[in-house]
């Protein structure tokens, strides 16, 4: 019974300490959003900031951790090709110097 109550702090903690790191990085999108800097530095950050969000809640919130590789690889190559399509999208839109 103890293992048990042991095993279930563990969990409670790591979800707290991912949940941390994921406030933290919102924290840090939100700041640079506000300082009014522009350009594809800043926006590939931001996009990281939010692919890395997207897969921590997927993997852990979601369960994913707990399912088979193959849909653990579908989610990670639908963040990619997504992620990927709005950067796209982005360097395309921008203007040439």
């Amino acid at each position: 019974m103890m293992n048990r109550q042991k095993k279930e702090n563990i969990t409670h903690y790591f979800s707290t300490m991912i949940w941390i790191v994921l406030v933290v990085l919102t924290i840090v999108s939100y700041c640079l959003g506000e300082t009014g800097m522009h350009g594809k530095a800043v926006m590939l950050t931001l996009l990281a900031i939010t692919m890395i969000k997207s897969q921590l809640i997927a993997h852990y919130f979601m369960g994913l951790h707990k399912t088979k590789l193959l849909w653990r690889g579908i989610m990670f190559c639908y963040f990619i090709v997504v992620g990927g399509l709005i950067a796209l999208a982005y360097l395309k839109g921008m203007p040439s110097n």
